[in-house]
């Protein structure tokens, strides 16, 4: 599904992303973890084309994606959740879900089928989305990345200051996704939800995926999460 092999990457002068190697498979979760300033957002942002790939390849289902325009890339069904959402929040919930379907063409059906799955933004689509609950606005930004249809789906900590509804509506999501065969990518802080969603887990450090193991092979206490995660 989506393999990166080499990759190289950053802002200006300053080099982020070090020989990265990765992947993520059809109906699998994989997360993301790390300390902070590691590399996580940008290995998601050179995904999308927002951080240009210097060396190295990304692929998507054997495409190669590493040098398409950023606006390319979400039309070959690349659903994008930036961390801090990145809704239009001037318009309304309708508006922003508009604007997911028109990325790849995606009509009425598409946006009822992403309504059920988030029933609370149904009846507020009228309702201008600068004006929800952290909560509410993170349900969007994933439904209107949803309208893509998208066979993998990037999520930048989701669930990052969300009550634990929330955390939960969120995950029973990514878990029906994964159930119909989508690739979630999901960068987490959260061992707890961590554990919950993931089927395999990358851990970062200085640039680089250092480590990849299977969630069977982890706990709450596990080693892995103090040498990578912990302060």
């Amino acid at each position: 599904m989506l393999k990166l092999e080499g990759v190289f990457g950053g802002y200006g002068g300053a080099t982020v992303l070090r020989d990265v190697s990765f992947s993520a498979a059809a109906a699998e979760v994989t997360c993301v973890m790390g300390r902070n300033g590691v590399g996580k957002t940008t290995l998601m942002r050179a995904i999308m084309g927002l951080v240009r790939a210097e060396k190295g390849s990304i692929q998507l289902d054997r495409l190669e994606i590493a040098n398409l325009p950023a606006h390319e890339v979400p039309r070959h069904g690349i659903g994008y959740v930036p961390q801090g959402r990145r809704l239009f929040g001037p318009l309304t919930v309708a508006e922003n879900l508009e604007i997911g379907l028109m990325t790849r063409g995606r009509g009425h059906a598409v946006r009822e089928s992403v309504l059920d799955l988030f029933p609370r933004l149904r009846e507020r689509l009228g309702q201008v989305s600068a004006t929800l609950s952290g909560g509410e606005q993170q349900m969007l930004a994933i439904a209107r990345a949803l309208c893509l249809e998208p066979k993998l789906l990037l999520l930048d900590e989701p669930t990052e200051g969300l009550q634990p509804s929330m955390i939960a509506a969120i995950r029973d999501v990514v878990v029906g996704l994964k159930a119909a065969g989508v690739a979630v990518v999901l960068v987490e802080q959260r061992v707890e939800a961590v554990l919950g969603m993931a089927d395999r887990v990358a851990f970062m450090d200085h640039g680089q995926v250092v480590e990849t193991v299977a969630r069977q092979g982890l706990d709450a206490k596990s080693p892995l999460f103090r040498q990578y995660v912990g302060v």
